[in-house]
């Protein structure tokens, strides 16, 4: 059991699955540019390589949640910490699965995975927060390049098969333990010491992260004492204390870290407060009758219009929802777009409900005046391209999705709705063109490729073509890279 333990905790470097905590002061925060670490052994440029690939892998193989109002959330949480950090190279990007274990994994090329049951146990959003600017962390530093390149200086190891094994890791951790240990052939402890000075690294400028962002620096310490105390007598430990429990002595030395910045009690969002609301009634397991009651409870509790009000109703309409109450949630959701008409969650829900009380000429007419203040917004657009298409009107879904997909092209829901589109306006070739890269984007190549020649069958003009010829050829090169990590 113990070497299992052992073996296990080289996963932390691919899924930072625990937080060791050590001191840190502001001064400290400044620290060394040294994110170019690791640089013989993987640059900048492959990193986003298999960054990219990694999300293709997690895509085809984990129950990602593509909410466009929850990866709004999540996204604009995790860039107002990465705005905060040094040594960012790249764009980072964050995705949530739906998963309620207690869980979040950082990547190469800025890709950090969050489970959908952080939501449901962080109390606060610098709790949520701290999580994730630990994770940043082991990104900007470059953990997993300068390990690869720590390891290839006592024996050769082939790059592809590492950062393989290390992402089979994050996706399948049972897999990914002995793909490791194959393809590694390394001592334990020397990979134990090294993993935990990343961990000590990662903690000490996600502290900073934390607090230079505007979040309480204590977020980090208070979630994972919760998290240990919970847990003392559980005879199923979550996997971030399964690799490294976390002892009284580091908690001690966390709060005494973040006793070194200057106290400051910050307010959760409203939109930390409806994403969690969210979670509970439409990606988690409680039932909605439950729920529904629950709510009721809390709205009673709560003075109107104070955060937790607004969570509580919000919650009342999607448990409603759940429980094909239709009308009543409208009457919940019109009244709170009343209160915050911008609000991209009230949006959203309602767009739901009008759906399903085919009153789509109202959820047009609401979103296209959205779309006029809030221009480029995903949340918006995706809405308003759905009902279109619930409406009839294609052309008007083609023309808004056309453009967004070319500025977001790793946007699976809208290559979906893109290609519905078409297929409703019976353009063939735009229809398997959409269906190439919502394919390609969850690594399926050769299927991808098969859509890009039948759409190339279907279009006469020679400059569509060489296009088409064109993504065939980068979709061959993406294979090759996706094959290179699967050996």
């Amino acid at each position: 059991m113990l070497y299992h333990c052992l073996k296990k905790s080289l996963l932390c470097l691919g899924t930072a699955c625990c937080l060791i905590f050590s001191t840190i002061s502001p001064a400290e925060s400044q620290l060394p540019d040294i994110g170019t670490a690791g640089v013989s052994a993987l640059s900048v440029e492959q990193e986003v390589l298999y960054g990219k690939a990694f999300m293709r892998f997690a895509r085809a193989s984990l129950p990602m949640i593509d909410d466009p109002v929850l990866n709004e959330y999540i996204n604009d949480l995790g860039l107002r910490l990465v705005s905060q950090a040094n040594s960012v190279r790249f764009p980072f990007t964050f995705f949530l699965v739906k998963d309620d274990s207690i869980n979040a994994a950082a990547f190469l090329g800025g890709r950090v995975k969050i489970h959908s049951g952080l939501f449901l146990h962080a109390e606060n959003e610098s709790e949520l927060a701290g999580v994730l600017a630990h994770e940043i962390s082991h990104v900007t530093q470059r953990h997993i390049a300068r390990y690869m390149e720590d390891q290839a200086k006592s024996a050769p190891l082939s790059i592809a098969g590492l950062v393989g094994s290390i992402a089979l890791a994050m996706l399948n951790p049972t897999a990914g333990a002995a793909a490791i240990n194959t393809t590694m052939g390394l001592t334990i402890q020397n990979s134990i010491n090294f993993t935990r000075e990343n961990e000590y690294e990662a903690d000490r400028i996600g502290m900073a992260l934390l607090y230079n962002a505007g979040f309480e620096p204590t977020g980090m310490m208070t979630f994972f004492q919760k998290l240990a105390a919970e847990n003392r007598y559980s005879s199923k430990l979550p996997e971030m204390l399964l690799t490294h429990p976390i002892t009284e002595n580091r908690i001690a030395e966390a709060r005494n870290r973040a006793s070194s910045y200057r106290t400051r009690h910050v307010d959760s969002s409203l939109d930390f407060a409806l994403a969690k609301v969210r979670i509970q009634a439409m990606y988690s397991n409680q039932s909605a009758d439950g729920l529904l009651t629950f709510f009721e409870q809390q709205a009673g509790k709560n003075t109107v219009n104070t955060t937790s009000w607004l969570a509580a109703q919000y919650g009342k309409a999607l448990s409603l929802m759940q429980l094909h109450r239709t009308a009543e949630a409208g009457e919940i959701l019109a009244m709170l777009i009343k209160h915050q008409p911008d609000n991209l969650f009230f949006q959203d829900s309602l767009t739901d409900q009008e759906i399903d009380a085919q009153q789509l000429n109202a959820a047009i007419s609401r979103l296209e005046q959205r779309n006029l203040n809030m221009q480029e917004n995903p949340v918006i657009i995706m809405n308003l391209a759905n009902v279109y298409l619930k409406a009839n009107r294609a052309d008007s879904a083609i023309r808004l999705l056309d453009q967004y997909t070319r500025n977001n092209p790793e946007s699976s829901v809208a290559w979906q709705l893109l290609a519905e589109g078409y297929q409703q306006t019976a353009n063939q070739a735009g229809f398997h063109q959409a269906q190439a890269e919502y394919l390609a984007l969850r690594g399926d190549i050769e299927q991808a490729t098969d859509q890009l020649h039948m759409a190339r069958a279907n279009t006469a003009d020679n400059l569509s073509q060489a296009r088409i010829d064109a993504r065939i050829a980068e979709l061959e090169e993406q294979k090759k890279v996706d094959d290179s990590l699967k050996r």
